[in-house]
């Protein structure tokens, strides 16, 4: 093996490098909000909603969860302009990651209500408390306890799977590194330099969130 690493080139594009990681922070951390919030509605659905939606949030989760990530941007990016429906890539990426973390993070919620002791939802609504406030104000802070070591898990993979997107030609990091390989010929640099910036960004999250939950609930920060 006589190949000789030169990081030169890529020290010469670190700006680009770095701002590709800017980039896929702020996609991950869009994804991730609206995945919470469609995650909330979700488990509440299936946890306390009537059959027909419980059915129907339920079989969107098979389907996310059983299908490929990569299939479902091709689906988004070059199935629905077929129907009319056209997204510019960044779009289609923002769209892919919500739709595929939703599916995980509904599941990861769902787990943390169902977590819930039904005693006290049976005393609230003894009380006169209705189905959501009961869930409001009752089982969703109780969950969140639950829910924060695996949400700021999912978070993380998510970010990850962000790397996906380059193939429709999103911005963030991936994508930066592949235009960077291609004007130096420097692949080998390039996407260790990638992978490098991606571990300290998980590493980096991974800390984070053992401090909030730590923070919130006065847990003992850990690494995962």
């Amino acid at each position: 093996m006589d190949y000789v690493f030169h990081f030169g080139n890529i020290w010469d594009a670190r700006n680009e490098l770095l701002w590709g990681a800017v980039l896929t922070l702020r996609l991950s951390a869009l994804a991730m909000v609206f995945s919470l919030v469609f995650a909330v509605f979700g488990a509440f659905a299936r946890t306390s909603g009537p059959r027909w939606l419980r059915m129907l949030v339920g079989g969107y989760v098979e389907v996310i969860r059983n299908t490929p990530f990569l299939v479902q941007i091709f689906l988004l990016y070059f199935g629905l302009p077929g129907l009319g429906l056209r997204f510019d890539a960044n779009q289609a990426a923002l769209l892919a990651l919500v739709l595929n973390g939703s599916a995980y993070t509904i599941e990861i919620v769902r787990a943390g209500i169902e977590s819930i002791g039904r005693g006290q939802i049976e005393a609230a609504g003894a009380l006169g408390l209705g189905t959501f406030p009961i869930f409001r104000l009752i089982v969703l802070p109780q969950a969140l306890r639950v829910v924060m070591p695996p949400l700021g898990s999912q978070f993380i993979l998510l970010m990850l799977n962000s790397s996906v997107v380059s193939v429709i030609s999103a911005d963030e990091l991936t994508a930066a590194a592949q235009d960077v390989q291609s004007r130096t010929f420097r692949p080998f640099e390039s996407f260790i330099t990638a992978a490098v910036i991606y571990l300290c960004l998980s590493l980096l999250f991974s800390l984070l969130f053992a401090v909030l939950e730590r923070l919130a609930f006065g847990r003992k920060v850990a690494s995962r």
